[in-house]
C-alpha cells in the first residue's frame, strides 16, 4: 500500500510518502488509522485521528469505513478552505 501525506499533515509527521503492508486484521481505513496511531504514537495519533482530516483511497475522497488492501493508494490531507 502506498500512503501519501499532504501539506500540514506531511509537515507534522515529517514524511511525504511510504509503502506499507497492511497488518493482519486491518481491513478498513479506520483500522489503518488506528494501527498507525497505536504503532507510532505522538504526533501520529493526534494528526491521523483529527476529525477534520480528509482521507482518500485510490484518489477518491472516502469515509473511514471504506475497505483497504495492500494494492491501494491512501492519502491524508488537511481540510481545504477557500473563499
Amino acid at each position: 500500500m502506498k500512503v501519501i501525506y499532504f501539506a500540514r499533515v506531511r509537515e507534522q509527521l515529517g514524511v511525504d510518502e511510504e509503502t506499507l503492508t497492511c497488518p493482519a486484521g486491518v481491513s478498513t481505513l479506520a483500522g489503518l488509522v488506528d494501527w498507525l496511531a497505536a504503532e507510532r504514537g505522538a504526533p501520529w495519533d493526534k494528526v491521523l485521528q483529527a476529525p477534520d482530516l480528509i482521507c482518500a483511497v485510490n484518489q477518491e475522497v472516502v469515509d473511514r469505513q471504506v475497505a483497504v488492501s495492500d494494492q491501494d493508494e491512501v492519502a491524508f490531507f488537511p481540510p481545504v478552505t477557500g473563499g
